[in-house]
């Protein structure tokens, strides 16, 4: 990057998250000089990916930071004309809390690829639970001390409570002592041995040759070696194949930077177990978790959900009912309503009414078919690949894009009230018409009115499919309804290594749901159901069927998406706010926010309209071609990388209509 930026531009656009990097990709198609910056080190804010280093590093950098204060005014008040005042912005984010890490995985580099006897308990397990300081504890229970930062061993005790710094560093398994306690006003680490750990253990059982099982032992360190081959994303999305997001990267023929897979199946949790769910007419009628009976009653309930709206004596005396009530009134089996509530509409048993119901259903059943027999894709790389997509189509069209650069401040004219220019950590002040600014860098006064909802998360990376078949390739989804009637359902993303997400022979699993509580009693519950600690899988039959985990990740993130304009204190009229990652399973609102803030600001542009045809585009100073007859009405653009005329030659033809 040169020393100094241009100082004149007519858009200014702090953070790169999906919404922002949507409108700095329109903004700069439709000609306007964007500077699109970045106080982190990587693209996509919430919305990014991670290596699993990358991962560590950037929890390690939430905690160093957590503590530090909003600088003062002093530092640029030269810059600020005696008309002007100054809005600080927040120096650090404060959008991740109660991230806690557990790792199952076994320490020894010297374990075997395979594991022959599942049954005998040969290796050493171990957990290890860092805790960041909460940062915002609205809309979760006030607590009266410090979230814990501890690290321990065994994976059957809880984690005791101490002030401290974060340490993402797992003990070596050889250096562990008997019982070592060691507190100080920073950390407090408690560790116990494998010999005490396993004073308790069952005595081994006879060998039962029909009881074997291989199972591929991946160990931590393989994990740590082999960590570029993860791409963690911070928030769990899929794209419907017929959602606003697909038909924005294909109109504006961003998708030509990205690959998608197909998303292989969905899944059921009923009763205990985990089952597919069928989704087209050939899955309904090749299914055998349904009677006959049931298939033809689910596919004329499904026939009618396509063309609801021409039916309203179908459901308009229940438009106020819940959805689970109208359902019960289609004399549905208890099955086929488990189904369609909480693997088809997806939806809230307890909240959604039944025009809600039926529009979910309805857009589920659209979206079948246009890519493959599920409605979902999902992005090789992982999730934080579409923000760069979006941010590499600003940079063609002249954006200018800065990493690692801080903005200490707007500055805003003191009669009209309009943001003038901010000023950046180098002490330069850069003016704009207009500027766009994620919820995150916002300063605690003008969010002091805010109430922000929260998400909990959970990563994991386990060691087999949470219902394994003869292919290990699977991507699949599955939402675990609630145990109590007043939570919330948890959903499941279940990702194979050819997603480019996770090592061969592993899984990358994200939980999300709303939270309630702290990540990890919101999801544990679930995370129990379903997968067992790699040390406990060996002890009974039960643990055998279950996949083994092997490292965990809990975090809550703010929820900024229903947060009005309104709610803000004394923002400028011309500061436009961009909300992070929503709770939902798609990106309809980040795409809707985008194309309505670019409609605010340039009503009647054209928003992210599809690029020139490359046999149009005029280089400047191409004396030839600008006197070539037939050039009038040609489209002039300034491009300054040849291979990305290549590109636009050549389109890839992943995404097509």
């Amino acid at each position: 990057m040169a020393d100094r930026l241009p100082t004149e531009f007519d858009v200014v656009i702090i953070g790169t998250g999906l919404p922002e990097s949507i409108l700095a990709a329109a903004c700069s198609r439709s000609g306007q000089r964007v500077l699109h910056v970045d106080s982190r080190s990587y693209y996509g804010g919430n919305w990014a990916s991670f290596s699993f280093s990358g991962l560590l590093s950037w929890l390690e950098e939430l905690q160093q930071h957590s503590d530090t204060g909003e600088e003062t005014t002093a530092a640029w008040q030269h810059l600020i004309e005696d008309t002007e005042e100054a809005i600080p912005l927040r120096k650090d984010d404060e959008t991740i809390q109660h991230a806690e890490i557990f790792c199952y995985a076994s320490q020894d580099r010297e374990a075997s690829v395979q594991e022959i006897d599942a049954l005998q308990k040969n290796s050493s397990s171990e957990t290890s639970s860092t805790s960041i300081k909460p940062l915002d504890s609205t809309y979760l229970p006030e607590e009266k001390h410090p979230a814990p930062i501890t690290t321990h061993k065994t994976p059957a005790e809880h984690t005791q409570k101490s002030d401290g710094k974060i340490s993402l560093e797992v003990p070596n398994v050889e250096e562990v002592m008997e019982k070592e306690k060691y507190c100080d006003d920073k950390i407090c680490i408690h560790t116990v041995s494998d010999e005490g750990r396993n004073e308790n253990k069952p005595a081994d059982k006879p060998q039962n040759n029909a009881n074997k099982h291989k199972r591929n032992r991946i160990t931590y360190p393989q994990m740590v070696k082999e960590g570029r081959k993860f791409n963690i994303d911070l928030v769990s999305k899929l794209l419907y194949s017929q959602g606003s997001l697909i038909d924005l990267l294909i109109k504006s023929n961003v998708s030509r930077y990205a690959e998608f897979k197909n998303v292989t199946r969905i899944l059921a949790f009923r009763e205990g177990k985990v089952e597919q769910v069928p989704c087209s007419r050939a899955d309904v009628f090749n299914s055998r978790e349904l009677t006959m009976v049931e298939k033809r009653m689910l596919m004329k309930f499904l026939t009618f959900c396509v063309d609801y709206e021409q039916h309203p004596d179908e459901y308009q005396d229940f438009q106020q009912c819940l959805f689970s009530e109208y359902l019960e009134t289609k004399k549905l089996t208890p099955n086929l309503q488990h189904f369609i509530l909480h693997s088809i509409a997806m939806i809230s048993e307890s909240s959604c009414t039944t025009l809600d119901g039926l529009k979910a259903t309805k857009n589920f059943l659209q979206c079948l078919g246009r890519y493959g027999n599920t409605p979902f894709l999902f992005p090789l790389y992982g999730q934080g690949e579409i923000p760069q997509c979006f941010c590499r189509m600003c940079a063609v069209f002249g954006g200018i894009y800065c990493l690692r650069h801080k903005i200490r401040c707007l500055v805003v004219d003191k009669e009209s009230r309009k943001c003038k220019a901010i000023i950046d950590h180098f002490g330069q002040r850069i003016n704009a018409a207009y500027f766009i600014v994620e919820d995150s860098y916002l300063s605690r006064e003008m969010c002091s009115n805010v109430q922000y909802k929260q998400i909990s998360r959970a990563v994991l990376i386990t060691d087999r499919s949470v219902l394994q078949t003869d292919s290990d390739q699977q991507i699949s989804i599955l939402i675990v309804p609630p145990e109590e009637p007043d939570t919330c359902s948890v959903r499941v993303t279940e990702l194979c290594s050819s997603t480019m997400t996770c090592m061969k022979d592993t899984y990358l699993v994200h939980l999300t749901c709303s939270s309630s509580k702290t990540a990890r009693e919101d999801l544990e519950s679930v995370v129990n159901k379903l997968f067992a600690p790699f040390g406990e899988t060996e002890a009974d039959e039960e643990g055998l069927k279950k996949p083994r985990l092997l490292w965990a990740l809990y975090f809550n993130m703010r929820d900024s998406s229903g947060v009005s304009r309104s709610a803000y204190y004394g923002l400028p009229p011309n500061v436009y706010i961009c909300s992070g990652p929503d709770c939902g399973l798609g990106n309809e609102h980040a795409v809707k926010q985008a194309e309505t803030l670019f409609q605010e600001i340039f009503p009647g542009e054209e928003f992210c309209p599809p690029p020139p045809n490359p046999e149009d585009i005029i280089f400047d100073g191409d004396d030839k071609q600008s006197d070539a007859p037939g050039t009038d009405n040609t489209t002039m653009a300034k491009v300054e990388d040849s291979t990305e005329i290549k590109n636009l030659e050549n389109p890839g033809q992943r995404l097509q209509n």
